[in-house]
């Protein structure tokens, strides 16, 4: 057996995970040791997660997530009004593939963003599509997108998302555009896919905010009825972080 035309073959295939395995166990000998089916599994199993690893890399790259998170990270506590057990059944994404949403609220600092991205990051592992985006630089991007005809691709690209998460939702009160995109981004998304509202806002001020009755209305309809519910409550987590590293660290919402 040419053992380098096997090599290049495999570049070529674009099989590198296989590829690295095959040198290593060439190096190490221990292919030697191995009976054909075991040599035949660890190529498969090496190029499986090289694919695997990919994949989780190209998606966690495209949510472009404020934080780089992890529920492991998620300090849980019932001071905080997040348990353990239960952040971890909701990262098994089992709400993601019923089409569920999700409602993140409590006071600045207690952590909401960096939760909502390390659910996004979780989803991202399962193999979701996810995209993050703060609310109020979202609805700007879209007023562009209008001016410039791309408006119904940016809209088409929110919806084949997995999962959406919209953070520092209602800190400023939405305008007229802004309150109708909002209302077409959630109708697009009712009942198939899912989508992450992180808040410092009560529910019971989103009217003030959203300022049209009858698209406040709508709204909540196609997102609060069957969301999730998380209150995070406690001191700021920030205060607890930059004391514990001896620096500032980014604000969390």
């Amino acid at each position: 057996m040419n053992t380098t035309e096997t090599l290049t073959k495999m570049k070529g295939l674009r099989l590198h995970g296989m590829q690295r395995m095959f040198e290593e166990l060439r190096a190490t000998r221990m292919a030697d040791s191995l009976s054909h089916e075991e040599l035949v599994a660890h190529l498969i199993d090496a190029e499986w997660d090289e694919r695997y690893n990919r994949k989780i890399s190209r998606l966690t790259l495209g949510a472009k997530f404020r934080y780089r998170a992890s529920i492991e990270e998620v300090v849980c506590s019932k001071t905080r009004n997040i348990e353990k057990n239960s952040l971890i059944a909701l990262g098994r994404c089992d709400w993601i593939q019923k089409g569920e949403n999700m409602l993140v609220t409590g006071a600045t600092g207690t952590g909401k963003s960096f939760l909502a991205c390390a659910l996004g990051h979780q989803s991202c592992v399962n193999g979701y599509k996810v995209r993050y985006h703060n609310c109020m630089k979202l609805f700007s991007h879209l007023k562009y997108a209008k001016a410039d005809g791309s408006y119904f691709r940016e809209m088409k690209q929110l919806q084949s998302q997995d999962l959406v998460i919209l953070d520092d939702f209602g800190i400023k009160p939405f305008d007229a555009d802004s309150r109708l995109m909002l209302l077409e981004l959630l109708e697009d998304r009712y009942g198939n896919k899912s989508t992450i509202i992180s808040s410092q806002i009560p529910v019971a001020v989103w009217f003030d905010i959203i300022g049209d009755k009858t698209i406040a209305d709508a709204v909540c309809d196609r997102f609060i009825h069957n969301a999730i519910r998380i209150e995070l409550k406690g001191g700021s987590m920030r205060k607890v972080k930059s004391n514990n590293s001896g620096q500032n660290l980014p604000p969390e919402k």
